[in-house]
């Protein structure tokens, strides 16, 4: 959002314009912002073959997976839903990497016969793929590299206590299985954490993977996840992508001539590519005030929003609907019925009942973790392309909520 004279502009589309089409609380896209954040990338890794994969799990709506699969990006997959979403999106099996954790060997079968390349994870796994189907069907390794990166413990995934990945320590039972059974290894893929900050992190983790690839004579693509940490507000810092894109396509290229083949160079971009794009507008429902705090209770909850709550996230807060007023301290709740907390103590512009809030970076691990939770059905989300705003998803309703249920009593 933008603030153009008196009121908050999302792309060219006044904010307030969108709350009376739509109404509240509302999630909205914008795809220009998506476009500028995978060319950065692109631009930063010119000198390699770099492909994106996108990882889906940040936001899956279709509309959105169809713009980005035009930008020229692949998709990164957790599981055989998200597989056949990107399918019906129009991505090609080849364009897709199914990466999950925790999952039956018959779904990454069907994952396989489907034609995606399929990262395992799991030695167990990996033996049982191929004594069925040897060198027939190429699949990639998730490694762990043993390293902890990420702002928080749920968000870091390379650890030596992480669930994900084949320790780099069992390197030689790999070996054995591939050996035993034929398999191919087309790849190798590692994912360290997310809202990693320093390129140095990346550049340790590589050395790691790539220290690893001599041993499997027919790789095509090295996979480095993702990670990169965003901006949340004015002072905060983010992944010079740029510094990264130097450092790491140096090492990259360095590794491709000792191998002997040129790689294709892999990340999943999530949050990086969507979290900037993405906005929740919320109507003020009641200002209360206490002893010691002033509430601004609005009409969403963390069953829409849930990323305050779970990982202590800061969001920007904005007065969409008084951008001139004085700056006031709030305490702003949401409407579910235990402790409902966006933000502490912030400091936003004067609120009253009625007024919109906007919040910042919710493209990511938003809506896409929204439930109907106190039976409130989820909201609707729109999205601004070419200067116009579309609905991608109309707004649940209870019926939508109850769709499944079967009445026996």
């Amino acid at each position: 959002m933008e603030l153009v004279s008196d009121h908050y502009q999302i792309s060219s589309i006044d904010a307030l314009e969108l709350v009376q089409r739509y109404s509240t609380p509302l999630y909205v896209y914008r795809t220009d912002t998506i476009a500028r954040q995978y060319k950065r990338l692109m631009d930063a890794f010119a000198a390699t073959r770099l492909r994106v994969r996108y990882a889906c799990k940040a936001l899956s709506n279709p509309n959105i997976l169809r713009f980005i699969r035009g930008l020229g990006a692949g998709l990164d997959t957790v599981s055989i839903g998200e597989v056949r979403l990107g399918l019906q999106a129009g991505f090609l099996p080849s364009d897709i990497v199914f990466t999950p954790n925790s999952v039956s060997i018959e779904e990454i079968i069907e994952a396989s016969l489907l034609g995606v390349m399929v990262n395992i994870d799991n030695i167990s796994v990996l033996e049982q793929f191929g004594n069925r189907y040897g060198p027939e069907m190429p699949v990639g390794i998730r490694i762990n590299p043993h390293i902890f990166a990420g702002a928080h413990h749920q968000i870091a995934t390379g650890h030596i206590d992480s669930k994900f990945g084949i320790s780099i320590h069992q390197m030689r039972h790999v070996q054995r299985v591939v050996e035993s059974t034929g398999l191919k290894i087309s790849g190798l893929q590692m994912h360290t954490g997310s809202d990693i900050l320093d390129a140095e992190v990346f550049v340790w983790a590589a050395d790691v993977l790539l220290e690893q690839a001599p041993l499997f004579p027919n790789l095509s693509y090295i996979d480095f996840g993702s990670g990169f940490k965003v901006s949340y507000h004015a002072n905060d810092t983010e992944t010079d992508v740029e510094s990264l894109g130097l450092r790491l396509s140096q090492r990259f290229n360095e590794f491709c001539t000792a191998y002997g083949r040129s790689l294709e160079l892999w990340f999943e971009p999530g949050k990086y590519l969507v979290s900037a794009a993405g906005y929740l507008l919320t109507r003020v429902n009641v200002v209360k005030t206490t002893t010691a705090t002033v509430f601004a209770g609005v009409d969403t909850g963390f069953n829409h929003f849930i990323r305050p709550m779970f990982y202590g996230a800061y969001h920007r807060i904005e007065n969409v609907s008084n951008p001139h007023g004085n700056d006031r301290i709030y305490t702003v709740v949401g409407n579910i019925c235990e402790t409902d907390t966006f933000a502490w103590d912030r400091k936003i512009k004067e609120i009253r009942e009625g007024d919109i809030l906007g919040f910042y970076n919710v493209g990511a691990y938003c809506f896409e973790m929204a439930s109907p939770y106190n039976s409130r059905p989820r909201p609707a989300e729109v999205m601004i392309h070419d200067g116009k705003d579309h609905l991608i998803r109309k707004r649940e309703t209870l019926e939508d909520v109850m769709r499944n249920v079967v009445e026996v009593i």
